[in-house]
């Protein structure tokens, strides 16, 4: 009797809109050695940490890569992986603006501005 295999579960899930407009990023971009977009977090802020977005042109030994529906790889940095786990990345419009969103589900605290967290 054959074994049914389970799906790997990806550490962070990327919405249909945060991977348009990664796409449409990475379309601009002149660099052909960009191969997506690193993930990361630092400390920073009023709550203790912050998340970083850059382009990037390599994984490193125990970073994690997610890739959107688009193909687009989005690379998590091997620090931030424990915190990201579970979370999704998205891309709001507004009024106001527009950002890439991360809702974590680790996080126990958030400033009042959105732009640090702690866990």
């Amino acid at each position: 009797m054959a074994m049914a295999t389970k799906a790997a579960k990806s550490i962070m899930a990327v919405t249909t809109t945060a991977a348009s407009r990664l796409g449409s990023l990475m379309a601009g971009r002149s660099d052909p050695s960009t191969i997506g977009v690193r993930v990361g977090l630092r400390q920073r802020g009023c709550n203790g940490m912050s998340y970083t977005m850059d382009y990037t042109d390599k994984v490193n030994k125990f970073d994690e890569v997610v890739e959107a529906e688009n193909g687009i790889k989005v690379v998590i940095d091997s620090k931030a992986v424990m915190f990201l786990i579970g979370t999704e990345m998205d891309f709001v419009n507004s009024e106001v603006g527009s950002e890439f969103v991360f809702n974590n589900p680790n996080k126990k605290s958030e400033c009042g501005c959105g732009q640090s967290f702690g866990v």
